[in-house]
């Protein structure tokens, strides 16, 4: 959709995204989580915060619009900084609420 989406973003965000799983488990966020279940949800909420980031690019192309906004000049706008977490958080936070975390 956009030839500034890498594939070595996508390394760096799951490597990341692993990463704050294991914090995440070792400071005990969640009380009853397993590792696993915590690399799981962090995958699947990673993969929905790249198809939000690739849906809202997607958008503004198809409207022929650069920027969603003045907000951040340079930065694309606000719904650049937050397309991921608008798609990622409630996935997550249902996975939470789902596994019985929450």
């Amino acid at each position: 959709v956009s030839p500034n989406k890498t594939w070595e973003g996508v390394a760096g965000a799951l490597v990341l995204g692993l990463i704050w799983a294991i914090v995440g488990y070792s400071l005990d966020w969640s009380g009853s989580l397993s590792l696993f279940s915590w690399l799981c949800l962090s995958v699947v909420a990673l993969l929905i915060s790249i198809i939000g980031d690739l849906f809202e690019s997607l958008f503004k192309r198809c409207y022929q619009v650069k920027d969603s906004g003045n907000l951040l000049p340079g930065h694309g706008g606000m719904l650049d900084r937050i397309d991921s977490l608008i798609a990622a958080v409630p996935v997550f936070t249902a996975g939470l609420f789902f596994l019985g975390a929450i």
